[in-house]
């Protein structure tokens, strides 16, 4: 009854997603006061994810570093340039066109390897492209705006490292390990650990909306169809990229979540601190967008055939 359960939470998640995103526009206030526990919250889906996850998913990767290199390169050349085309294209405000730019220029969102994960894809592939991206973003996002929008960005690196280790690289290994080590009483509760990522998904979606609801009412047309573009052409992007180079349909599906989202959270950041409050707009929508064509993407997935001649 509980697994009959479970798999009806995790199947219809993109409905949850939607549904508590709706509650959290209209009553921030709850959403803001877990704002603490958001690192709680991903650390513990990292767990999750580490617990059915085996040696053979990492060995695979570490033989074959040039999937790396592909992803990485094409996370920060569709998206970023993406994002300049756009803001030309849709001639947004000079403060709007380099918030754009800035969501474009960041890391992939660690939120994706949730997606990933539960779109059937390569979780391993997904975690290997976030840590990678995390730890060149604080020379190569400056580096893009400095290119692409004339600002150069300050990062932290060691901070970010050091929440990259605390909220994925360690629980990973730790569920990694668990799994390892009582393998059998693991695999007895495996249903458990899509419904916590599920949790994770809404829960962030619905946060970001509560914490963002300012900026997504300033948010004009023009910005909200260049968002909506630069995600969707990312997803497709990536996508085309591990067609192009004869990837198996999981890590086309990885290069599409990865690719299409961005760790817009951080480039909000970057934007209120950097550019200006109307420079955050365009990251802000994006947060949202982005997680919801994932969602979207990641239930449509869900449904295919495991089969490797589905795309």
């Amino acid at each position: 009854m509980l697994n009959k359960i479970l798999s009806f939470y995790t199947k219809y998640f993109a409905v949850w997603v939607i549904l508590f995103a709706a509650a959290a526009y209209f009553r921030p206030g709850p959403f803001k006061a877990m704002q603490n526990y958001n690192k709680w919250f991903f650390a513990v889906t990292m767990f999750g994810i580490g617990a059915v996850l085996s040696i053979d998913d990492f060995r695979h990767i570490l033989k074959n570093p040039v999937l790396i290199l592909i992803g990485t390169c094409a996370q920060f050349t569709i998206m970023p340039f993406g994002a300049y085309v756009f803001a030309r294209i849709f001639d947004l405000p000079a403060e709007a066109a380099a918030g754009l730019i800035l969501a474009g220029a960041a890391p992939d969102a660690m939120a994706g390897n949730v997606m990933v994960y539960l779109a059937r894809a390569d979780t391993a592939y997904a975690v290997s492209l976030t840590t990678v991206s995390t730890l060149i973003c604080p020379v190569v996002t400056p580096g893009l705006m400095l290119l692409l929008a004339k600002s150069r960005l300050p990062i932290n690196f060691w901070a970010m490292l050091l929440d990259l280790m605390l909220m994925v690289i360690i629980p990973l290994l730790v569920g990694f390990a668990v799994r390892h080590y009582c393998k059998k009483q693991v695999e007895k509760i495996l249903p458990v650990f899509p419904a916590l990522s599920v949790t994770f998904i809404i829960f962030i979606c619905a946060l970001v909306v509560a914490l963002n609801r300012q900026f997504l009412l300033q948010a004009t047309g023009p910005i909200l169809a260049a968002v909506i573009t630069l995600n969707v052409v990312g997803m497709v992007g990536g996508y085309g990229v591990g067609a192009l180079f004869r990837m198996d349909y999981r890590r086309k599906r990885t290069l599409a979540i990865q690719v299409g989202m961005q760790n817009a959270a951080l480039g909000t950041a970057l934007a209120l601190e950097h550019l200006g409050t109307k420079a955050a707009i365009p990251s802000a929508f994006f947060i949202f967008i982005c997680i919801i064509t994932a969602a979207l993407a990641a239930a449509f997935w869900q449904r295919t055939s495991t089969d490797t001649s589905v795309t």
